[in-house]
C-alpha cells in the first residue's frame, strides 16, 4: 500500500479501485450493518419497485470510495472527517463498480484535503458522486 502525507500530494492526484458486486456482498453487508431492507435482500418485494430488482446497499458503494482513501490515496493512516455523498443510479449484482478518488484542493495549514469522490459502473454511468475532507499522515511510514 502507498502512503501520501500532505506535501507529497498535489490538485489532480487520482486513484480507482474496481470490484464486480456479488450476491454475496449484498447479504454480507446487510448482515453486518442490520440493513436487511428488502429493496437488497428481497426478489420478490424488489420486482415491484421502481427499481425491478434488487440493488445494492448505497453505502456499500461509498465503502468501495473509503477502499481507495485508506489503502491508496492518501493511504494508509488517513483519517476521514466529512463525506458528502449524492445517490445518482443504482448499482445491480453484477455490476462492476469503479470507485474515483481525486485531490481538488491541499490545505497544508489545516493538513487536511478536499477530494472529489464518485462511483461509476460498467456502462460508465455515476451511480454516486461527492466530495470527501480527510486528513492523511504526517508520517510516509505507517
Amino acid at each position: 500500500m502507498t502512503v501520501k502525507t500532505i506535501h507529497e500530494l498535489k490538485a489532480g492526484d487520482a486513484a480507482q479501485f474496481s470490484k464486480t458486486i456479488a450476491e454475496s456482498d449484498i447479504y454480507l453487508f446487510a448482515g453486518i450493518t442490520g440493513d436487511l431492507n428488502p429493496a437488497h435482500v428481497n426478489d420478490e418485494y424488489a420486482k415491484n419497485t421502481f427499481f425491478k430488482t434488487r440493488i445494492a446497499h448505497g453505502m456499500l458503494l461509498a465503502g468501495f470510495i473509503s477502499t481507495v482513501i485508506g489503502t491508496i490515496l492518501p493511504g494508509p493512516g488517513t483519517i476521514y472527517i466529512s463525506q458528502e455523498l449524492n445517490f445518482r443510479a443504482p448499482a445491480r449484482i453484477g455490476d462492476t463498480i469503479t470507485a474515483h478518488v481525486e485531490v481538488v484542493q491541499v490545505i497544508s495549514e489545516k493538513n487536511t484535503v478536499r477530494l472529489k469522490t464518485f462511483c461509476v459502473n460498467q456502462d460508465q454511468t455515476t451511480v454516486l458522486d461527492g466530495e470527501a475532507i480527510v486528513s492523511p499522515p504526517k508520517a510516509a511510514k505507517i
